[in-house]
């Protein structure tokens, strides 16, 4: 019998987290403790990169925004607050959509900064990946893009960064020209990331009467999708209550098709008609906004046509992220 290989007593050298660079999971621990990395300081950052935050922007202002520009909308910018004001020679932090060649920031000649929102991250938390592309585009020279890496695990996340009382005010754009401030001076490369993404973007407005409320064109018919803030049991039940008693819908030929999870956040559905365009659903849109609260105050339980609506709701639901 093979005996069992004994365990040794050294002290762990004492060495602080940051100063650890990261090397291959079977490779020794630059710490010196003779371990393999996957099994001492490894631990952490493996834990940071698989375990999932369902909110990632939850107590920032806009939440529902974020997880629309995160999800639904193909371009799109907003001006962004840091606490304690810009640093010296950044005039300006703006998140948008997509940056050219997928940049996750790009630090602009005139030192102004772009964060890019739709970007593969890399750990669970998108928050804190965010964060850290953000400080590194803010300490980057002008004129150069930022490239993702994998964040620290006791990095910040941007709850730590942004200004909890600043305006959260999402402007959506028909393409991609805000990507350049002088689009006739644009290198090749850039024109032609610029020429792809416009052909590929669908049409998409910003409704102005409800709160996270996006139209969209598509070939065949036209969308309407809302991110919602209620807890999602409270809201399918309410929603359930409204589609039982025929009114869920925004208007002649409209329907509620169903909902989808997107960041922690429901995102109900409805398809429209080719013909109906984002002015035609603002009035209906609002209105349903008003059946919606009174279905959220309610809190008898519900009937059976309620629970069969509610049923055939929850069977359409798929899960985004």
């Amino acid at each position: 019998m093979a005996k069992k290989r004994p365990q040794t007593k050294a002290k762990r050298p004492q060495i602080a987290d940051g100063e650890v660079p990261v090397v291959g999971a079977r490779e020794p621990c630059p710490c010196g403790s003779g371990r393999r990395y996957k099994a001492c300081h490894g631990r952490a950052a493996a834990q940071a990169v698989t375990e999932l935050v369902q909110r990632p922007f939850e107590g920032l202002p806009g939440e529902c925004d974020w997880v629309a520009l995160r999800e639904l909308v193909p371009a799109a910018t907003a001006e962004l607050t840091l606490k304690g004001g810009l640093p010296e020679g950044v005039p300006s932090v703006t998140l948008a959509t997509v940056l050219p060649m997928a940049w996750p920031a790009l630090r602009r000649d005139d030192g102004s900064v772009l964060l890019g929102l739709q970007n593969d991250t890399a750990s669970g938390d998108i928050s804190r990946d965010l964060a850290d592309t953000l400080q590194q585009a803010l300490a980057a020279q002008p004129g150069t893009p930022v490239q993702g890496r994998r964040a620290p695990a006791d990095g910040p996340r941007l709850q730590d960064l942004l200004d909890p009382e600043g305006a959260f005010e999402p402007v959506v754009h028909p393409g991609f020209e805000f990507w350049v401030p002088d689009a006739e001076n644009a290198t090749a490369e850039v024109t032609a990331s610029l020429e792809r993404a416009n052909a590929a973007a669908i049409p998409t407005v910003k409704l102005t009467g409800v709160d996270s409320a996006y139209w969209c064109e598509t070939p065949e018919k036209n969308h309407l999708r809302w991110v919602m803030p209620h807890p999602e049991e409270q809201l399918l039940d309410a929603l359930a209550r409204l589609h039982a008693a025929g009114a869920s819908s925004l208007g002649e030929g409209t329907r509620l098709v169903g909902s989808f999870r997107a960041h922690g956040l429901t995102v109900p559905v409805w398809d429209l008609p080719s013909g109906v365009g984002a002015e035609d659903v603002e009035k209906p849109a609002a209105e349903f906004a008003e059946r919606l609260a009174d279905a959220l105050a309610t809190d008898t339980p519900l009937t059976p046509d309620e629970r069969r609506a509610r049923g055939g709701l929850t069977n359409r639901q798929v899960t985004l992220s």
